[in-house]
């Protein structure tokens, strides 16, 4: 075995291909040792996952990849090492996550690149964003009292937006790819379906969790409930072929083995089966977006980050709008009055989030006038430092006046390019619809739009006119990827998945670092808190703060609640003497590797 360790990646494929054609009790074995082989590197390991190890912070010299799952975080720093670019290498790990990671990695979601090359002479952000199909309308999960169905908003085929995720891939490819091998990048994914891989015990609890969901809004069998109807045990092998087939499409014709042809046809045939309205003229017509990066500052750092459809970038430079204005690090790291601070800083940015923020291409978002200096000081001129604001008495500010499923990866590549890449299928395993003979989970993200204005969706966040359904349009997200610079260099690398909570636990990352002088791997793994305007609680981690701290911010009027974690921060730091701090944080079975 402990020569096993140390074969290298390509003897490890035709080892695992060999092993695949003899009896299943090899397969078992070596579903094993292939995660231990990859694995073996010089780093902190904090906890194991099934047959891997989780490495949970690393000091590298070249390169850095986090990501959520460890098979997934070699197979990207494998596509540096050959050559590849930090692009190269998210497209090779968002397509194994799709495979080893299915609550959240996915083909059959969307997301957002944030991304800024070695001398930072070429910064972009790409929108892959789900769309509504062209027959979506506003009232289209309302009754006949005008009542939200929720089932229908989060569940099934009629919950799932158009899939960005291929499209957003293939087109950072044709525009950034060193390597300039699609079908390297995506061969990795298909290896891992085809063969199989051993699942971790929190993947195991929660097929087991979904698998009612998945037999309900399924109108095939799908690899992710066993054929005998067993439960999932961790180190249990899953091979998906149907998905490696899709993989395989993909791999051979590029985005039209996705949009087109077979998968377009098993789309199609299963949005008829099961009522969605997904058509073949929505798959045509999905296009992913460049846009024009935001960009902002705070205390002498360069922040570049995602604008409009994302919510993110626009509340995270509001939020440290606000603490810019406070000595926040002399209050001290979760002090009653830092948290205090940070959490009516936060009712007022999710308040205008809820009004003003939706698809920049369907409703006139406006950006300048929500990132005054002006409008962000005058939006906390109410703010008690002894008490807390009611979030009934907290309303959206007046422009008229002013001139959880997710993942997120975080690279740095050789040359110094970085890539904050956040995707999702919205809720864990999306709709819970496995596309019948694909292989792959189709998104709820219909839910994030205002199916109903001031109706909650599935994370509690309220919006209104501005996020309504329409044809095409995109709903409003809270991923937030995200890269800091100083002085022309890069910083920081960070992002998270989470839902709403994606851009607190972002906006408590930066300011872990910068105000309170943490370590990145502090910084991460400290506890985190939330709020989110409605509904009117702060959110804590457990056990994550000091028993005095909790009831002198109860004193002044916070609601606490409890819950068992916020986020899933994969984060980079570039250290004063060149060398990069990456970590993955410890709250799942996340990694990082380097060299």
């Amino acid at each position: 075995m402990y020569i096993i360790l140390y074969f290298g990646a390509k003897f490890q494929t035709k080892l695992i291909k060999f092993l695949h054609m003899k009896k299943t009790v090899f397969r078992s074995v070596f579903a094993f040792v292939l995660p231990l082989s990859i694995l073996l590197v010089s780093c902190r390991v904090t906890k194991p996952a099934a047959g891997y190890q989780s490495h949970k912070s690393i000091i590298a010299d070249k390169a850095v990849v986090s990501a959520a799952h460890p098979l997934a975080t070699q197979i990207g720093l494998n596509i540096i090492k050959k050559g590849g670019n930090a692009i190269d290498a998210a497209i090779a790990v968002q397509l194994a996550l799709a495979v080893v990671y299915p609550r959240a990695g996915n083909l059959g979601g969307g997301g957002f690149l944030v991304y800024r090359n070695g001398d930072g002479s070429d910064i972009s952000t790409l929108d892959f964003r789900e769309k509504a199909p062209l027959t979506g309308s506003r009232d289209m999960y309302l009754d006949a009292a005008g009542n939200v169905i929720n089932k229908k908003v989060q569940r099934g085929h009629l919950a799932a937006g158009v899939p960005g995720t291929v499209d957003g891939c293939f087109k950072m490819f044709q525009k950034y790819s060193k390597l300039k091998d699609w079908k390297k990048l995506v061969q990795p994914a298909i290896d891992l379906a085809k063969y199989g891989f051993a699942i971790t015990p929190s993947e195991a609890n929660r097929l087991n969790d979904n698998k009612k969901d998945f037999k309900e809004y399924s109108t095939q069998p799908t690899a992710l409930v066993k054929t005998d109807d067993s439960v999932w045990k961790a180190g249990d092998i899953l091979i998906q072929k149907e998905l490696a087939h899709t993989l395989e499409r993909i791999r051979d014709k590029g985005r039209a083995g996705f949009y087109e042809g077979e998968t377009a046809d098993k789309i199609v045939a299963e949005m008829k089966r099961g009522g969605g309205i997904i058509s073949y003229d929505d798959l045509k017509k999905y296009e992913s977006a460049w846009r024009k990066p935001l960009l902002g500052k705070y205390r002498g750092y360069d922040l570049i980050t995602m604008p409009p459809p994302s919510s993110g970038g626009i509340a995270l430079m509001q939020l440290l709008g606000i603490s810019e204005n406070y000595p926040v690090g002399s209050y001290g790291f979760h002090s009653p009055e830092s948290v205090h601070l940070m959490v009516e800083a936060e009712r007022r940015v999710y308040a205008d989030r809820a009004e003003h923020l939706g698809d920049a291409d369907f409703y006139p978002v406006k950006v300048d006038k929500l990132l005054n200096k002006d409008y962000i000081t005058k939006r906390f001129v109410d703010f008690n430092p002894n008490k807390a604001t009611p979030s009934a008495d907290v309303k959206h500010g007046d422009l008229s006046a002013v001139s959880e499923q997710t993942t997120h990866m975080s690279i740095v590549d050789t040359e110094g390019g970085a890539v904050s890449l956040t995707t999702t299928l919205n809720d864990n395993y999306g709709c819970r619809t496995v596309v019948g003979g694909a292989g792959f989970l189709l998104n709820n993200e219909m839910d994030d739009f205002s199916a109903k204005p001031g109706v909650p969706n599935i994370y509690g966040a309220i919006g209104g006119e501005a996020n309504a359904i329409m044809p095409q349009k995109r709903p409003l997200s809270s991923m937030t990827p995200t890269i800091v610079t100083k002085e022309g260099q890069l910083f920081m690398v960070v992002g998270t998945p989470g839902g709403t909570t994606i851009i607190t636990s972002v906006f408590q990352c930066i300011t872990n670092v910068i105000d309170f002088k943490m370590s990145m791997t502090d910084a991460v793994q400290s506890k985190r808190f939330h709020s989110q305007w409605q509904p009117d609680v702060v959110m804590i981690e457990k056990d994550g703060m000091p028993t005095a701290v909790q009831e002198k911010l109860k004193a002044m009027g916070h609601k606490l609640i409890e819950r068992p974690y916020i986020g899933l921060v994969e984060a980079i730091l570039r250290l004063p003497n060149g060398k990069l701090e990456g970590v993955a944080d410890n709250r799942s079975d996340d990694d990082v590797l380097g060299y």
